[in-house]
């Protein structure tokens, strides 16, 4: 397969771009050369193939060829809303749920995360997983780009979903190790309203959350679910979660 390379601009077939400085850098990396065969896409949908014409050392030209409306989205939307995990936990969290499938992620600041970020921080961590989930797309083959919302506090988070018209947007479903129902008999059961509607994923921190943020999310309209007698670190929770979406709903 050719190279793939997110352009964060409108493609249009039959013209020449000249790429992006980052994607330039990738270019070289992959030592690629003139009529090397490459794959463009801007997230709006589908790919184009391209040829590169010229590359210099700090430029490259390609000529962009037909639009392939293929894409590899799943057939159904799900939101993760994940506590703050320490490390590069988060990092990679983001890079595989994009694997998955993810739609969207919602980064939370949780009472229990061992991560606490300034304003600045944040603003610096949310430019760096948007560049995360480019590349993780450029990897596993997706087109569009899951939304990367920047961080929120848990609490104003839930309050807003506690809202008449985020109702409307879905199951949403509280991961927690105390909930007596599991993901798996519930996505069972509610297989086509999920299909249809969306569902949002609410996973906690290291640590889980915190009792009142639990009953918050309850009072929100979350449903919680169980993911087995065993407890998983909150990565390994979110990816769970997917996996198990995508084997009932239909999306691998």
């Amino acid at each position: 397969m050719p190279p793939r390379f997110f352009i964060d601009a409108a493609l249009a077939a039959e013209t020449d771009m000249p790429l992006p400085e980052a994607v330039v850098r990738h270019v070289q990396v992959l030592r690629l050369n003139p009529g090397d065969d490459i794959t463009l896409f801007d997230g709006r949908g589908g790919s184009h193939a391209a040829t590169l014409v010229e590359i210099g050392k700090r430029h490259a030209l390609a000529r962009i060829g037909s639009h392939d409306p293929f894409e590899a989205e799943p057939p159904f939307r799900v939101t993760l809303a994940q506590g703050l995990a320490g490390g590069d936990k988060m990092d990679w969290l983001i890079e595989k749920s994009v694997e998955l499938g993810v739609a969207a992620i919602q980064p939370l600041q949780a009472a229990r995360s061992v991560v606490r970020l300034s304003a600045e921080r944040a603003q610096k961590r949310h430019a760096h997983w948007q560049a995360l989930v480019e590349a993780a797309c450029e990897q596993c083959g997706r087109n569009r780009l899951p939304e990367v919302a920047p961080v929120a506090n848990v609490e104003s988070w839930l309050g807003l979903q506690a809202k008449p018209a985020a109702a409307q947007e879905g199951a949403r479903l509280l991961v927690s190790p105390r909930a007596s129902q599991s993901l798996v008999s519930l996505a069972t059961e509610q297989r086509n309203a999920l299909l249809d509607r969306g569902v949002t994923l609410l996973i906690g921190p290291e640590g889980g959350l915190a009792p009142d943020e639990e009953a918050a999310a309850l009072r929100a309209g979350f449903t919680g679910v169980s993911l087995g007698p065993r407890i998983l670190r909150t990565e390994t929770a979110g990816i769970a979660c997917l996996a198990t979406l995508n084997a009932v709903l239909g999306g691998f």
